[in-house]
């Protein structure tokens, strides 16, 4: 435990203890769950940071969409802002983005009256982005992924670790997927003591390197990889993208990390440039999300690349068999 960890430490009693009860509280019906006509499938962690979400959501709509469902995502976006027409969420931008008007989109803190809005104009499937411990919507499968990179933010609770819940949470999931990896026994061993739910793994996939000149979505640029890269992101888990570039075989000079959901001005692009120069880097490379809160800020002096990934899923088949028969069987339970 660091110096900084010792001392927040003592906050996460009464934290885990405010968890516990809200948890316990669902559990026993004490508080009441809210139903949706339709069938949710959440998709969730148990830390802060990225493990993967926001592509799991993709493929999980995108596997919905090609089985001709009614779908729609849920996303209290960053900070609870805006609706479907109007958000500044880098995350929901991106989605809508990717899938266009195929998917309905419910943005708010109030998942629910969204949802409920959504299925009012024939939604019938529901992804619950970011999930788990929204309890107050009741959904039909809970998909937990965990990152292979750093399983349990350090093992400590916020505000001393990243985690939102302790682990005994895990017992809530029907399917965990473990992101970032191929083969972790000892990571599954960890799971098991708190779940017996079916687990699977998934990888981030680079589909393409794009050149960003202002304009989504860019162009293809192969000619990255020759090049000497700044890499910078604004990101729950900055570490993870910088193991992914690592992974592609990317030449990386330096990495400038910002706040997750960082909304970039004309100084921070004036200082990653500064950075690169810095660093000997003729080009930078950031994720597809940090290209929407980049949105009206001037790029100048070196080439600016971007990331665009999707999930891979090992056993894909395997995995959305399981989701749709335990959304099947917990939709039959509910009526």
């Amino acid at each position: 435990m660091t110096f900084l960890e010792s001392l927040l430490w003592p906050l996460t009693l009464p934290y885990g203890a405010i968890v516990h009860l809200r948890a316990r509280a669902y559990r026993t019906g004490f508080l009441r769950q809210l139903r949706l006509d339709g069938i949710v499938i959440s998709v969730g962690n148990l830390t802060i940071g990225g493990t993967g979400k926001t592509p799991m959501v993709l493929w999980i709509a995108q596997r919905l969409l090609a089985e001709g469902k009614s779908t729609g995502i849920l996303t209290r976006g960053y900070r609870g802002e805006g609706n479907a027409g109007n958000s500044s969420s880098d995350e929901v931008r991106l989605l809508q983005a990717r899938l266009g008007e195929r998917v309905a989109f419910g943005v708010g803190a109030d998942r629910f009256a969204r949802g409920d809005e959504l299925a009012r104009r024939g939604v019938k499937w529901f992804i619950l982005d970011d999930g788990f411990q929204h309890l107050k919507l009741a959904r039909d499968v809970d998909v937990v992924l965990i990152d292979a990179l750093n399983p349990f933010g350090g093992g400590y609770l916020l505000p001393a670790g990243r985690l939102r819940e302790p682990r005994s949470a895990l017992s809530r999931a029907d399917v965990v997927v473990i992101t970032r990896s191929d083969h972790a026994p000892a990571l599954e061993a960890a799971i098991r003591r708190d779940s017996d739910a079916p687990i699977f793994y998934a990888r981030p996939h680079l589909e393409s390197i794009r050149a960003f000149r202002g304009e989504y979505p860019g162009t293809e640029a192969p000619e990255c990889h020759s090049r000497k890269l700044l890499a910078f992101s604004g990101i729950g888990n900055p570490a993870a993208f910088r193991a992914d570039l690592r992974e592609w075989g990317f030449p990386i000079a330096g990495f400038k990390a910002f706040p997750d959901h960082h909304r970039y001005t004309l100084e921070d692009v004036r200082a990653i440039e500064a950075h690169a120069r810095d660093a000997g880097a003729d080009a930078a490379i950031c994720t597809e999300k940090d290209i929407f809160n980049l949105s009206g800020v001037q790029w100048g002096g070196i080439d600016l690349y971007y990331c665009r990934i999707s999930m891979h899923v090992a056993y894909e088949d395997e995995f959305w068999r399981t989701v749709l028969a335990v959304a099947n069987s917990r939709s039959r339970c509910s009526k």
